[in-house]
């Protein structure tokens, strides 16, 4: 997991002159769990040292989370119009200024990898089109075998 993650990825440096405060801070969010710890200079034995330890910390959160059995956090949020959680009305406009209207299924089949797919209200219907792009995503994420194949 390590590898994966940038340099410094949720980790800030904080100079507070005014109250003497002088560290990194580490920030993470993941599956809706939100974790924070300050390394401060003085504590660590200096920049470098409170940095390292602030990566090794984050590293060690980014594991946890990666190891975990616990399901992604799928919810429906407010700004959600379709009821689906990755289903979405999609509105194109191409240069000619023609408008297309489509349902797209968006899921993601790996760590950092996303897929999507559109279905044309114009061809299918607005119904039939929204009912596709629902199954597309479950099959998409698993929850139903492709082709009626067994799980």
């Amino acid at each position: 997991m390590k590898s994966s993650l940038r340099e410094n990825h949720g980790i800030a440096r904080i100079e507070l002159a005014s109250v003497g405060s002088y560290g990194w801070q580490v920030r993470l969010q993941c599956r809706g769990q939100k974790v924070s710890r300050f390394f401060a200079d003085r504590t660590y034995g200096g920049i470098e040292a409170s940095l390292q330890a602030a990566r090794h910390w984050r590293d060690e959160q980014w594991e946890l989370w990666r190891r975990s059995d616990a399901p992604r956090t799928c919810v429906t949020s407010p700004r959600n119009a379709s009821g689906v959680v990755g289903v979405s009305r999609v509105i194109v406009r191409s240069s000619t200024g023609a408008i297309y209207h489509f349902w797209q299924a968006t899921w993601c089949p790996a760590p950092g990898q996303r897929q999507s797919v559109k279905f044309s209200v114009k061809k299918h219907g607005d119904s039939i089109a929204y009912h596709l792009a629902i199954e597309a995503r479950r099959i998409g994420i698993g929850e139903i075998p492709l082709n009626g194949d067994s799980a």
